[in-house]
């Protein structure tokens, strides 16, 4: 059985890094990578924190956090769940992460070259 916030939102997020100057390459505590900023990268929701390492050839390396908190919409479906009796749905939810999304997002990162 699915949650409702796993069938309307998926277990994937797409987390959006941009950085000043363009171009940097981002890897993800998570094992994602992106060449080149700005990029979009599709990281497992349930991650409760993701470190994001960029970095560009002549720029001083940046390291930044994601968080994944409840969000809106996925508060709203997992709530569905209790509220419909779907405690089997809202546990699927609360493991897959289905229920929340990542902040800050878009991730604006400054590199000083």
């Amino acid at each position: 059985m699915l949650g409702c916030a796993t069938v309307t939102k998926g277990t994937k997020d797409t987390l959006v890094v941009e950085s000043t100057p363009e171009n940097a390459q981002v890897q993800l505590s998570t094992g994602q990578a992106c060449l080149s900023t700005p990029c979009a990268i599709e990281a497992p929701r349930n991650a409760l924190s993701i470190t994001v390492t960029v970095s560009k050839k002549g720029c001083e390396t940046r390291v930044g956090n994601v968080v994944s908190s409840l969000s809106t919409s996925g508060g709203t479906a997992f709530a569905g769940n209790a509220l419909l009796g779907g405690l089997i749905g809202a546990g699927v939810d609360s493991y897959t992460g289905a229920a929340r999304e990542f902040k800050p997002n878009p991730l604006k990162v400054t590199l000083e070259c």
